[in-house]
């Protein structure tokens, strides 16, 4: 019996005739409706004919959360009187409950972009509901970029609305071909904001790190809010490691029960959450719980103020999700929490002078996020750099040249970037191309270990990726039994994408359905990191690789070594194959990953002491530039040569090394050095290549420099400022980019440092002169190296300032010259000297110094060297190099 009571009392239905009329006259439609107004549940029955008003259609309605899947079937098929699987029915990753009869289909994201892939035209769907548009979760921006195309070129009739509860509304009518905009009125009551910042400063958050203390002030704060209000409490945290904190340190409430709700919590607490309780409770939730579902019950939120958003480190080969502070946008949407069913309480765990600094909305995933997957998608959708796709957002450049790399190691695309045969095999696998390389490579036996790494384990389970295998066998908690399913699920989803050909090679031919997505938000790094929020993970591969057994090596580190086996061996493969670039060998106290990072292990970790361990999880700690392994299997050599095989390279590396050629013959794994030995007879090219590059590192110096080639460079110098073209700059930048034309053949002949040092510098550096020109015959007289002073002594000039030469000479031997000497136009700063050679005045002036400053240089020297003239009038006397007693004579 259909509740039409339940159904009347949602607010979105004032809004239903102006929606069905946008899309009889437009085919597509915003809808903009609070939580809590029906837009989820009501809106998909109206279209679909259940609740008797127009004719029967078929309703796919897409949520970016396999929680709020379920949670969306159930209800709407409460309101129907009926069980899910009949008139509703939900699909996510490994079940599926639909009927013969079912109209209303509720999916994730994921699972529609799968079945687009397979079937563009959505043969018998007549209305797809995207919901929670706002949350921008790479998926969901995908799925409405293919739906719209799918529109304008195979369905027009299809009809799409866009729906959340609040977005870009004017965006996504652009998006959808001008598409009228419909708002519904929510029913909201007031929310008082309660401001309670820690009393202490708190450490922001660095990756996955949040600060011990602000964890313990919200769990202070939820007892607040307990004692000061009434009603259940909904208290928001980024990811499943914080709950599980908060939840220990909240201990006995005193009768108040304590739920953890996230994308890994059983069905049956997900159940309970979304039911009205016997007792008072209190709800500890990730985003997942701020627009996707409804908790009955409560009339206080307490907001931690954090999230968690992907993010990828292309400089160090690691993505991961990080926590952030959330947006203003979604400290909207926590409180309207407390005001759905009577007034409330927030309770925000920061001051009210940090609100405007936040962000006003949650970056757009396909801005933050690994493309891998998005890039697969496009490509089997037949457009490789998604130029043509209406998104609201273009994909990053940078991500996509990433993203599309990967993809080509593992084939998945070929040089034109189209989907190739393989690509179409991995798409169908509903994993990242990553770990779908995994599996199709180990033919479906790495099964076991892939589902660990599409949903990353407990913490608990330890960093030895085989001991967590084993431990999830024997598990009976909540993760092993979704472990389980999902390795079913992909030992299925591998014979199927075996054994059915892509009709073309670059699209899926079955449906798979999709891998977990992470709205809980507790992963550290890589394709266990997938997409926020999404249903599609990817991954990377390579060549088949032989199914791996048993030998007798002993696996090293801790205590209790034991035999490696088949498991040790298949899943360091599986990981291995997932990660090459992240195969890493033992180099003192780290490892160093053929990616070029280095990654430590945490102290006590079983995998100590393993000379290789392929890295399946790792992140950055606070301020190191090195990463942390969070999860990895032991492998060997051999193993990781024939997972990485691209990477493996043998090559002559001639390099300055500690002040002189080193050159060697290396055979490499990206970056790790496999085997090393001197090399002899290296090519000349890299010698010279080598020679360059300790010439750049330590400068022209290595050369042989005489006292007239260093002069040779001042004047060259002073006559590039002074008079410019034809004469050349011989700066150390431009004698590099002019190496060839001057340091050649000399160069070429060198085969060491103390080859350079036998080259004469000012020999070579005579090639860059004009000569072409005529010019260089002019340079004794625009920059003379000497000059004939009044004395008729020859005097050097240091042109070591090229702005302004100087010229150092007695001061005797400059008497009767009225005007300072010049070269090139420039007047010589004159440095006088006493008969000693100490210098008593400097002038550029000579004229005005022997008007105004000779008479005080005269009377301060006269009596220390009287034996040297002093005339009174030195504009007309006579120059001298000789004192007095030779003048006589």
């Amino acid at each position: 019996m259909i509740r039409y009571d339940a159904l009347d009392a949602l607010p979105v239905r004032a809004a239903l005739p102006a929606l069905d009329d946008a899309l009889e006259g437009h085919g597509t439609a915003v809808l903009v409706a609070p939580p809590g107004t029906g837009k989820t549940t009501l809106v998909p029955l109206e279209l679909s004919g259940l609740l008797g008003r127009g004719g029967a259609r078929r309703v796919v309605v897409a949520e970016p959360r396999r929680i709020a899947v379920r949670a969306a079937a159930r209800r709407m098929a409460w309101l129907l009187g009926e069980r899910t699987g009949e008139s509703v029915g939900y699909t996510v990753r490994g079940e599926r409950v639909v009927g013969r009869n079912t109209r209303v289909e509720v999916v994730t994201t994921g699972v529609l972009l799968q079945r687009l892939q397979r079937d563009q035209e959505l043969a018998g769907v007549d209305v797809v509901v995207l919901d929670e548009c706002h949350e921008r979760h790479l998926d969901a921006d995908t799925a409405a970029a293919f739906l719209w195309d799918v529109r304008e070129t195979l369905r027009p009739e299809l009809r799409l609305v866009a729906a959340s509860a609040t977005t870009d509304a004017q965006g996504w009518a652009r998006l959808l071909g001008g598409a009228p905009v419909i708002e519904a009125e929510g029913v909201s009551y007031p929310v008082e904001v309660i401001w309670s910042p820690p009393a202490r400063p708190v450490r922001p958050p660095h990756g996955m790190r949040v600060d011990p203390a602000l964890l313990a002030h919200v769990a202070s704060t939820v007892r607040r809010a307990l004692a000061e209000r009434d009603g259940d409490v909904l208290c928001f945290l980024p990811g499943v490691g914080e709950i599980a904190r908060v939840a220990g340190q909240l201990g006995d409430l005193g009768g108040a029960e304590v739920l953890q709700v996230h994308g890994r919590a059983p069905a049956a607490v997900q159940d309970a959450v979304l039911s009205p309780g016997t007792r008072r409770r209190v709800v500890l939730a990730t985003s997942v719980a701020e627009s996707s579902l409804t908790v009955p019950g409560v009339r206080v939120v307490v907001d931690s103020g954090l999230s968690r958003e992907p993010r990828v480190d292309h400089a160090r080969g690691l993505s991961a999700l990080t926590t952030v502070r959330a947006s203003q946008a979604a400290g909207r949407q926590r409180a309207g929490r407390a005001g759905r069913e009577a007034p409330g309480a927030v309770y925000r765990c920061w001051a009210e002078a940090e609100d405007a600094r936040l962000p006003r909305f949650p970056a757009p995933e396909i801005k933050v996020a690994d493309l891998t997957a998005f890039a697969l998608q496009t490509a089997c959708w037949g457009d490789p750099d998604a130029s043509g796709l209406a998104l609201l957002d273009p994909p990053p450049g940078g991500a996509m040249a990433a993203a599309r790399a990967v993809l080509t190691a593992v084939g998945a695309v070929d040089a034109d970037g189209r989907a190739t045969r393989r690509g179409a095999a991995l798409a169908r696998l509903g994993l990242h191309p990553r770990l779908g390389r995994a599996l199709l490579d180990t033919s479906g036996q790495g099964a076991e270990a892939v589902a660990l790494l599409s949903e990353e384990p407990p913490r608990e389970y330890g960093d030895d990726l085989t001991a967590a295998l084993r431990t999830a066998r024997r598990g009976g908690d909540p993760y092993a039994t979704r472990w389980r399913t999902e390795v079913r699920r992909l030992r299925t989803s591998e014979a199927n994408a075996s054994t059915t050909p892509a009709d073309d090679g670059t699209r899926a031919t079955d449906e798979p359905t999709p891998t977990p997505g992470t709205d809980t938000g507790t992963r550290a790094s890589g394709p266990a990191t997938p997409t926020t929020g999404t249903d599609t993970g990817t991954r990377a591969g390579g060549t088949t690789t032989p199914t791996p057994g048993t030998d007798d090596r002993t696996r090293p580190g801790g205590s209790g070594a034991s035999v490696v086996g088949v498991d040790d061996r298949l899943v360091g493969l599986v990981a291995a194959l997932a990660f090459p670039e992240r195969v890493a060998k033992a180099d003192g106290g780290s490892y160093l990953m053929a990616s070029g990072t280095r990654a430590e292990l945490a102290d006590g970790s079983p995998l100590r002491g393993a000379p290789w361990i392929a890295v399946a999880v790792a992140d950055r700690p606070v301020g190191k530039g090195h990463a942390r392994v969070r999860l990895a299997a032991v492998i060997d050599e051999d193993l990781a040569r024939r997972a990485a095989g691209s990477l493996y390279s043998e090559a002559q590396e001639v390099h300055w090394v500690d002040g002189d050629v080193v050159a060697r013959s290396v055979r490499r794994l990206g970056a790790i050095e496999l085997a090393v030995r001197p090399l002899r007879d290296a090519d000349p090219g890299l010698v010279r290549d080598a020679l360059l590059e300790g010439l750049r590192e330590e400068g022209f110096g290595l050369l042989r420099w005489s006292p007239e080639a260093v002069v040779l460079r001042r004047r060259l110098a002073f006559l590039r400022l002074r008079l410019g073209e034809p004469w050349p700059d011989v700066g150390d930048d431009a004698l590099h980019a002019r190496v060839d034309e001057w340091l050649e053949p000399e160069l070429g002949r060198a085969r060491r440092r103390a080859d350079l040092g036998r080259i004469d510098a000012g020999q070579a550096l005579a090639r860059l002169l004009p000569w072409a020109s005529g010019e260089a015959g002019r340079l004794d007289e625009l920059a003379p190296e000497r000059i004939t002073v009044p004395s008729g002594s020859r005097i050097r000039i240091d042109y070591g300032d090229p702005r302004q030469p100087v010229l150092a000479v007695k001061l005797q031997e400059m008497f009767g010259l009225h005007e300072s000497p010049a070269v090139a136009g420039v007047p010589l700063l004159v440095h006088l000297l006493s008969p000693a050679g100490r210098p008593v005045a400097v002038t550029a002036d000579l004229a005005s110094f022997w008007k105004d400053g000779y008479k005080g240089v005269r009377a301060e020297l006269r009596g220390r060297y009287p034996k040297h003239p002093w005339p009174e009038d030195p504009a007309t006397a006579e120059p001298t190099r000789h004192t007095n007693a030779r003048l006589r004579r």
